[in-house]
């Protein structure tokens, strides 16, 4: 009798000659389709996960603890720490009257209990997460023990009085330093370990292993609370900070943008001026070379050329739709004008211009101006009334621009209370644009001081 051939499945279709047949599938348990795992598996999975991240979160606080000299100085900064005190020494003695009067504990093992039970509550201010640890099988231990002591009509088990009021201070520790989840699990390893006392002896359990969980949500949810609106207010004084340090930034580029608007005319003046020259100059100076003449071309061509470019990149300046200025830029001859307006504004000034100036360069000379007109505008919102005195003198080098002003004569009715910072941004960027130094600062008798010193010649690098 001769044996039938194995069965060999079928070749796939267009499979090529050399490929092998696929091996057939042994009969079993049925798999998930497209890789995924057998839904068994992936709630085992899921289960595993979810124990690996509790016992992480148990183990490893969330926080960095921090010593006692870091706490801020504060005269409320010993409050947590006298608070923490007085219930390590309540509970420690509370403890130790409730084990040993009412429960008959031997007293060599009711001081050890207490310890355990209540010297971690000395670590709730920086680690109450591993004051948990120690608590927790402590207080495991103690139920275990009075389950060996002859029962009483007023036996509460397994948690005694002290161990429920003192793990519900250490949950509520808990929840103020730990994330929302650790809390949870927190609660739910004390609950589970409760229920598990109340199986061991359910005819000994009274209602303390409910009544923890049930308190210890309440605790746990007000911990929960406070600590969200202390992150939530930690983060609104960053975001304070970030915004206070991003608005300076802004500022400082809106000051340096206006100030290169201001700049781009008097170059674009100079500019005009050679292209002018350099075109007229044939027909101003007879007996001019071709060579001279081509030069003097070429000198006009450039200089249209740099001053397209100089318009180009004011159109990018203004880029946000603000238009330019029509009047020609001011200068010291016009500050005569500025004190006076201020003046008839309510505020006492006067001004000093020396008489003997020598040529000032443009960009000094609107660089003066401006930074007058910020510290004339300073002093009428921050002092209003104050005596003002505006300085100009030179000493054939350098331009020294001196604006002091008195105690204003209504103090604390400013007209603005805190400033936008843009007046001294402003002139610290003129002062640099031109090379020079500011000094700025309060007087001893409550007044300001804002002086300026500009070179009158740029020094060549």
């Amino acid at each position: 009798m001769t044996t039938p051939p194995p069965r060999v499945p079928p070749r796939p279709p267009h499979a090529p000659p050399g490929v092998p047949h696929p091996p057939s599938r042994p009969p079993g348990p049925p798999t998930a389709v497209d890789g995924a795992p057998p839904a068994v598996d992936g709630l085992v999975s899921a289960a595993r996960r979810h124990v690996v991240r509790i016992v992480h979160d148990l183990s490893r606080p969330t926080h960095r603890p921090e010593p006692l000299a870091g706490a801020p100085r504060n005269r409320w900064r010993w409050l947590p720490y006298a608070a923490v005190l007085a219930l390590f020494v309540l509970f420690f003695s509370v403890t130790i009257r409730v084990l040993s009067d009412d429960y008959g504990v031997d007293g060599g093992l009711t001081g050890a209990l207490a310890v355990g039970q209540a010297g971690p509550l000395l670590m709730l201010v920086h680690r109450p997460l591993q004051a948990w640890w120690i608590i927790l099988p402590a207080d495991v231990l103690g139920a275990l023990i009075l389950l060996q002591e002859p029962p009483a009509s007023f036996d509460v088990w397994p948690w005694p009085p002290p161990t429920l009021f003192g793990h519900l201070f250490l949950l509520l520790a808990v929840a103020l330093r730990e994330p929302l989840r650790t809390v949870a699990s927190v609660w739910a390893v004390t609950a589970t370990a409760g229920l598990v006392l109340h199986l061991v002896a359910p005819e000994r359990s009274n209602g303390s292993a409910l009544l923890l969980p049930l308190f210890g949500v309440v605790f746990a949810a007000v911990g929960a609370v406070i600590r969200e609106r202390g992150v939530a207010r930690r983060r609104l004084v960053e975001q304070e900070s970030i915004n206070e340090a991003e608005r300076a930034r802004r500022t400082l580029l809106e000051e340096r943008a206006r100030i290169a608007r201001e700049l781009h005319d008097v170059v674009a003046h100079h500019m005009s001026v050679i292209t002018v020259q350099a075109d007229s100059a044939p027909y101003r100076i007879a007996g001019l070379p071709d060579e001279a003449r081509e030069e003097f071309g070429a000198i006009a061509a450039s200089a249209r050329e740099s001053l397209a470019e100089m318009r180009r990149l004011l159109s990018v300046l203004r880029s946000d739709g603000t238009e330019g200025e029509r009047a020609p830029q001011p200068g010291l001859d016009r500050l005569q004008q500025l004190v006076e307006a201020t003046v008839r504004a309510g505020l006492p000034a006067e001004l000093s211009l020396a008489a003997d100036l020598p040529e000032v360069p443009q960009a000094v000379d609107l660089s003066a101006y401006r930074i007058v007109q910020e510290a004339l505008a300073n002093v009428v919102r921050h002092a209003p009334g104050a005596r003002t005195r505006v300085s100009v003198t030179s000493d054939g080098g350098n331009l020294t621009v001196l604006v002091v002003n008195s105690r204003a004569e209504q103090p604390g009715s400013p007209l603005e209370a805190t400033g936008t910072g843009h007046g001294l941004v402003g002139m610290r960027e003129r002062v640099r644009l031109t090379g020079g130094t500011l000094d700025t600062g309060p007087l001893p008798d409550g007044g300001y001081r804002v002086a300026a010193r500009l070179p009158l010649k740029h020094p060549v690098d």
